[in-house]
């Protein structure tokens, strides 16, 4: 059985998602459909990668992915397939593949070259699926497309260590549906540089000396609940990624708020570590 996952930024209102995983059941008949996500920002490639980055690994080895993330076809947009860690990759060559791998080579990259036979303004239906539906059948990558050897590249913003050794700046990379502030400090960083010793994080007007191992830890259950510091609560974590979170326990962007609007916080702001 094959295993097809899609990340896009089409969100829920409309029918594309429906319309694709038809199209998808027609082209494989003996197939699972996994959605990721499709509340991507539209075309943040930044948040894409971050999100099918801590994703894909879960999944089986021949796993293919379709993402509908800025996904036109121009001159300067083509398509690919990339295969990494025996994963298959379908998406434009906007960045968002260079995320995923990092710094790391992939097995095999290809450039779908099967346009002139469909001519489309919706490449991840009458496109993408095509080159999904042949991956499901071990098909060769060469027959759907041209080996490269470059993608666009695109490096996300990553912490700054001061000559001194004793603060990291970094920064928001992602916002989630919680509210919730993911950093780009990694937690091997933050201990790399710590070295043991005690910190302050500035996120703004916001101080945080302390991390926590869970979201729950952060509150003193042995209290009454009428006299505990819960509901709004804000904390710092390494989330299950490995980066350093910025919370506030059980919020609601839509109600009570978030961390990202609870502590005037956005995409890119600066999130500084302070050691002593």
């Amino acid at each position: 059985m094959a295993i097809v996952t899609l990340t896009t930024d089409f969100g829920h209102k409309d029918s594309s998602i429906a319309v694709i995983k038809a199209a998808l059941y027609q082209q494989i008949p003996d197939l699972t459909i996994i959605d990721v996500s499709h509340e991507i920002s539209p075309y943040n490639a930044s948040e894409t990668a971050y999100i099918l980055k801590n994703a894909f690994r879960a999944f089986p080895p021949g796993t293919i992915h379709i993402i509908g993330v800025e996904s036109e076809w121009t001159p300067e947009n083509v398509h690919l397939v990339m295969e990494f860690e025996k994963h298959f990759f379908i998406c434009a060559d906007n960045g968002i593949l260079s995320l995923i791998r990092e710094e790391f080579k992939a097995t095999k990259t290809v450039e779908i070259n099967i346009h002139k036979a469909v001519i489309t303004a919706f490449p991840v239906l009458d496109v993408f699926i095509q080159v999904a539906a042949h991956l499901s059948r071990k098909g060769a990558l060469e027959v759907i497309g041209k080996p490269v050897s470059q993608i666009k590249e695109l490096t996300n913003i990553k912490p700054v260590i001061n000559p001194e050794g004793n603060q990291i700046l970094g920064s928001v990379i992602y916002i989630d549906n919680y509210g919730n502030l993911i950093t780009n400090i990694k937690e091997s960083l933050f201990h790399e540089i710590g070295k043991s010793r005690s910190f302050t994080i500035y996120a703004r007007t916001v101080k945080f000396r302390t991390i926590y191992k869970s979201y729950g830890e952060a509150i003193d259950f042995s209290l009454p609940k009428n006299k505990r510091e819960e509901d709004g609560k804000k904390l710092a974590l390494f989330n299950t990624a490995g980066h350093l979170e910025l919370a506030v326990y059980k919020s609601n962007p839509l109600t009570v708020g978030g961390a990202g609007s609870l502590f005037g916080l956005d995409y890119r702001d600066p999130v500084t570590v302070q050691f002593d």
